[in-house]
């Protein structure tokens, strides 16, 4: 194998596949980057067997060839040279040397027929949204997926396409999150459960434009269609919550509030909560005001923001991490905060909720008197 390439684009490609590589492999090889340099391209890829990344970029192929690289020190490598022209060259001896102005570096290669194929994925089930619009689904949800293992399907996202929307679902036992979007077209009505870790990589190569992208969907493979990229993740096993009958339909109290005044607000009345386990705030409405406080040891903090309350007053504690996570990924200047009791989940939703809109559930943490 022999090639030539611009340094940027192959910079730019090993930092996008390194994603995929497993960080601790049974299998060394796992660890690798596979190059494969075939016609005018240079297609670089990355497994860890459960996602796959795969970038093409443009090249002068001299010969043709395969060659998997040790991933981790060939990405710190080739990120620091980013030199216009770069040849990669395979020799006799199965090393990988790179040529760069007056300089070089090699690398001892994996054996090729040792790299996992990639899995090719049934293109007749797909959908079609639009980069940004997937890209703001997937980071309003993914961070209420559940990080343990004791509920392997809550570690997974539900995404459900019908004709004209994507919902998005994700849950850990304390919260959930679900946000709707409009697509472009689908073929067919489906759901699938995907690793909230692999959506999350697919969001990070998604840029925030108006171009669609196509997300292809098989019975336990997810294919994201970058054109020059394609990512490929195993779909999870198992039956997801039926999160319809967790989400409350009837409430007491209803609270309007600016996102940014009470996330701010928040944040300071946390800050003594952080070392308690539940990182407990207590959440007192009355009337027109949101009196926010902490206790700990060292001392306390009472914050207060101006709400408009519609319904009964209440006194009701949460943790405070999990409202901060949501009101982040928000940019609306005003949300609604729905009560029952102050023993039963609120929900936070959109002052004005349309086509595209999102939902919040948290469960609160009970009041010791």
């Amino acid at each position: 194998m022999k090639v030539i390439c611009e340094g940027l684009d192959l910079s730019d490609a090993v930092l996008k596949v390194i994603k995929a590589a497993a960080s601790k492999p049974v299998n060394p090889v796992l660890e690798g980057i596979k190059l494969k340099a075939e016609k005018d391209t240079l297609t670089l890829m990355a497994t860890d067997l459960e996602l796959s990344i795969e970038k093409q970029i443009k090249a002068d192929v001299k010969i043709e060839g395969e060659a998997v690289v040790p991933g981790r020190i060939f990405t710190d490598f080739v990120r620091k040279i980013n030199y216009e022209n770069i040849e990669i060259a395979v020799g006799d001896d199965g090393r990988l040397k790179i040529k760069y102005i007056d300089s070089e570096g090699v690398f001892q290669c994996y054996k090729k027929e040792e790299f996992p194929l990639l899995k090719s994925v049934d293109t007749a089930q797909s959908f079609t949204i639009v980069k940004k619009e997937l890209k703001d689904i997937i980071n309003k949800i993914a961070f209420s997926a559940a990080l343990d293992d004791a509920r392997p399907i809550l570690k997974g996202i539900l995404l459900e396409i019908d004709e004209i929307t994507l919902t998005g679902v994700a849950l850990d036992g304390f919260r959930l999150a679900l946000c709707v979007k409009p697509i472009e077209n689908s073929t067919a009505k489906m759901s699938a459960v995907i690793p909230a870790k692999s959506l999350s990589e697919i969001a990070k190569l998604l840029d925030d434009s108006e171009d669609t992208v196509t997300i292809y969907i098989q019975k336990n493979y997810l294919l994201a269609d970058l054109k020059d990229t394609r990512i490929v993740t195993r779909l999870l096993e198992g039956d997801f919550i039926n999160y319809k009958q967790i989400l409350p339909k009837d409430f007491t109290s209803t609270v309007t509030v600016n996102r940014a005044q009470l996330e701010d607000g928040i944040d300071r009345a946390s800050l003594l909560a952080k070392g308690d386990k539940n990182n407990l705030v207590k959440f007192d409405i009355k009337e027109n005001l949101l009196t926010l406080t902490s206790h700990s040891d060292i001392g306390n903090i009472r914050e207060k923001v101006a709400v408009g309350l519609d319904g009964k007053d209440i006194l009701i504690a949460f943790n405070a991490k999990y409202f901060t996570d949501v009101l982040r990924n928000l940019s609306d200047e005003f949300i609604k905060i729905k009560f029952i009791s102050p023993v039963s989940p609120c929900i936070i939703t959109g002052a004005q909720q349309d086509l595209e809109y999102y939902t919040y559930l948290i469960l609160p943490v009970r009041i010791i008197s």
